[in-house]
């Protein structure tokens, strides 16, 4: 069964999702105006002045941390390391590449969450790829299928396998049973999921800020602490991206296929963009400025911070501790993240790992709860059998995946997130020109000096595809910007 997954998967990631999410990220970024590159400087004004009293969903910031609390896992350490030993130092290169380019697809599919997002019975915003496909393409049955794809990968399976790396971790670092590690973990996750995607916020927005700036703390240290080796560290990334030098230190020998290929692999795992998982949070956001591209703007930069500061701080560690240079095949993943640090700071780093990966992981399990909860509303509404019934087979699953070893459940996780992204991807490419529309609105106004406001009667051909109440009543802009 393992190898008919591993076959599927080769098949999937190993050529027909590269193209499909490399070509996406190129057809956006072109459609788009390179949105991307023109907005570099927006976000602080975006997330800070958050001047909107809607309560029916969440701050801009609160959203951004609950997308990133998903997209900040395990495999921001070990999906680094693993990217270095299989692509060389090269592949951090590609790494970086593939999230500029998933940066205008991301605000693609921000944007469109944003857009047809809807009110649930209690008032909150709910929306995503569901949504976006039912009323933007009139298929619900592509909705339903994309929604069970990621309640399989996100809800149960890859929390599972996030369990399953804070127990190794903790384990390897404290000698803490896996059972009270499980234990514990259960009772921390069930507190937070009851709350559901507001109470996953509350807990992101302090937590990932927190995570996010120790772990750059810890990486700007080791790089100090072996400044001497930054200009050989960057000649060593960008000779090896192009093929200029295959080895590193003489010792291991990386093609450019290899940095490439691996690179874009490991980068799209990391950063999302094109998966359909971010746009779930996007859409529960009362964003200000007024405007659905607002939304896809933040959540845009949440590629930038996942990939070119995160991962980047996990490649300096294992650069510049030289530590690839014994080229040690028994060094891999998160084993090599560890050593890499213990061979600088001491011993303690181990530990400093463990918990690193305790908060990465955890903030992953609440927030891909989050999303798959907001998926099971689509398919049944407020039914709070199936939601009780779901949270609890999710806590089943992280009890499961800090207990057993977790090949198989991999590889089909990959498959179902494989299919999800196949799914959303197909979605936004039909919707690509509301998605140019809706990006050259914003930067219309941007011109005028204003504050950008939807006016879904400017675009008389999707608005009666919103859903009422949502967008009806734009207000024109009180103030110059």
């Amino acid at each position: 069964m393992a190898d008919f997954f591993l076959f599927i998967n080769e098949i999937l990631w190993g050529s027909i999702l590269i193209y499909l999410l490399v070509g996406a990220g190129l057809w956006f970024t072109w459609r788009c105006g390179f949105v991307q590159f023109r907005y570099l400087t927006h976000l602080r004004s975006l997330l800070l002045a958050n001047k909107n009293a809607d309560s029916s969903g969440l701050s801009s910031f609160q959203a951004l941390c609950t997308s990133l609390a998903a997209r900040v896992g395990s495999g921001n350490l070990s999906g680094v390391a693993l990217a270095l030993t299989l692509g060389g130092p090269g592949a951090i290169f590609w790494m970086w590449v593939v999230a500029m380019l998933g940066m205008a697809t991301s605000f693609a599919e921000c944007t469109l969450a944003q857009l047809y997002k809807t009110r649930d019975s209690e008032g909150n915003y709910r929306g995503g790829p569901a949504w976006y496909m039912e009323r933007g393409l009139g298929m619900r049955w592509m909705g339903v299928m994309f929604s069970i794809f990621l309640m399989i990968a996100f809800g149960l399976i890859f929390n599972a396998v996030q369990a399953n790396s804070i127990a190794n971790a903790v384990n390897h670092a404290f000698g803490i049973p896996k059972t009270w590690i499980g234990m514990a973990l259960v009772v921390i996750t069930a507190g937070t999921i009851w709350g559901g995607m507001r109470g996953t916020a509350r807990v992101a927005q302090w937590l990932v800020p927190f995570m996010a700036l120790i772990w750059v703390l810890m990486s700007l240290v080791v790089m100090a602490m072996n400044i001497e080796r930054l200009p050989e560290v960057v000649s060593l990334v960008f000779k090896s991206a192009f093929g200029w030098q295959e080895a590193a230190s003489g010792a291991i020998g990386f093609t450019i296929s290899q940095a490439i290929t691996t690179g874009f692999q490991r980068g799209m795992f990391s950063n999302e963009a094109g998966m359909g998982s971010s746009p779930n949070a996007a859409a529960a956001a009362a964003p200000w400025p007024p405007h659905p591209a607002s939304q896809g703007l933040v959540q845009m930069f949440g590629v930038l911070i996942d990939t070119m500061i995160i991962c980047t701080a996990t490649a300096g560690i294992i650069l510049f501790s030289g530590i690839l240079d014994t080229a040690d095949p028994s060094m891999n993943g998160i084993t090599l993240v560890q050593q890499a640090l213990s061979s600088m700071v001491g011993s303690w780093g181990t530990g400093f790992i463990a918990f690193i990966v305790m908060l990465f992981a955890f903030t992953s399990i609440v927030a891909n709860y989050a999303y798959a909860e907001n998926n099971l509303f689509f398919l049944q509404q407020k039914s709070p059998f199936a939601t009780v019934l779901f949270r609890c087979l999710a806590l089943v699953m992280v009890m499961f995946g800090t207990l057993s070893p977790l090949p198989l459940v991999w590889q089909m996780a990959d498959v179902a997130m494989a299919f999800m992204a196949v799914t959303n991807l197909t979605a936004i490419l039909l919707l690509s020109p509301i998605a140019r529309d809706l990006s050259a609105d914003y930067l219309r106004q941007l011109k005028l000096g204003e504050i950008p406001v939807f006016d879904p009667n400017r675009f008389p051909e999707i608005k009666s595809q919103l859903a009422p109440g949502i967008w009806d009543n734009p207000k024109p802009p009180e103030t110059k910007r």
